[in-house]
């Protein structure tokens, strides 16, 4: 089965990432980061205005009226853009917690035993009562721990952290491959170098899978494919990081590049709303059951 985007589906992807590259491009990317644990309220009042929180909820409520499919394009274009803040817990509280589908409330939840944004929210969902903070590896996402155990996730949580994934891994993809072709060594592009060639390659062939399967998740809603979309993505995001890093060599390790921030979003995704060890036990427990 082949699953093609409507026009309707390319036009909303298109406008997010215009919406995200004229508001929250490289010089904000940076700002932000020189300002740790500090949202910017009005890019969460636009990304309101814009429909982000509301993508899902009916049109009689006040949303747009859209689908789980169209929520995975625009999380992936969020994670494209390394966008900060709370944004899956926001967007599921659109309809249930007053102002959040417009942006006007910032909303967080406990998930995995960690709150993301937790000094920055007005509301958070679930107790993180005694939560303590924690020096966050990504400086875009301030975390606090809490010491219980992490309740299972929504599904629709853990497949929007998967595109937020899947975005992250395209983009570093794409920086791999745009240094490889302008970077030059021995009076070559690096690019023409093997080494080098296999790991543009096999990052594509990661985001690509992973792509495949989080876009089939998103029309399936099957928890089972939401798992594995997740572990695919979490791959993708992580691995592709790090293949990027080393493809720009010692200049990937400099704060001025963004590579390392794509690494840094990578870890810390992989640890929420429902880590990648609780979608292997999904999957596990489901060929376990199956009869032989």
């Amino acid at each position: 089965m082949r699953f093609q985007l409507t026009d309707d589906q390319r036009a909303l992807r298109a406008g997010i990432r215009a919406l995200l590259a004229g508001r929250f491009g490289r010089d904000a990317l940076w700002a932000a980061a020189a300002r740790p644990g500090v949202l910017d309220r009005a890019l969460w009042r636009e990304l309101g205005a814009a429909g982000l929180f509301a993508l899902r909820l009916p049109e009689t409520a006040g949303g747009v009226g859209l689908g789980l499919p169209e929520a995975v394009l625009a999380f992936e274009e969020a994670g494209r853009a390394l966008l900060p803040g709370p944004l899956v817990a926001t967007h599921l509280a659109a309809g249930e917690v007053a102002g959040a589908a417009d942006g006007g409330t910032v909303v967080t939840a406990v998930s995995g035993g960690l709150v993301e944004w937790l000094a920055e929210a007005d509301v958070v969902r679930g107790d993180a009562e005694g939560a303590v903070p924690l020096r966050s590896v990504d400086p875009l996402t301030p975390l606090h721990r809490v010491g219980r155990a992490p309740a299972t996730p929504d599904p629709a949580a853990v497949l929007l952290t998967a595109a937020e994934q899947l975005g992250g891994a395209a983009r570093t993809c794409e920086l791999a491959v745009a240094y490889a072709r302008t970077r030059e060594q021995f009076g070559r592009p690096v690019g023409a170098f093997q080494s080098v060639q296999r790991l543009c390659a096999r990052s594509l062939v990661r985001v690509e899978t992973a792509r495949a399967a989080v876009y089939a998740a998103a029309v399936t809603a099957d928890p089972l494919d939401i798992a594995a979309a997740r572990l695919l993505a979490d791959e993708a995001a992580v691995r592709g990081a790090r293949d990027c890093l080393q493809v720009h060599g010692g200049t990937g390790f400099t704060w001025e590049s963004e590579v390392h921030l794509f690494l840094k979003r990578a870890w810390v995704r992989t640890h929420r709303m429902g880590v990648s060890t609780q979608s292997d036990e999904a999957l596990a427990d489901d060929l376990l059951s199956e009869e032989v």
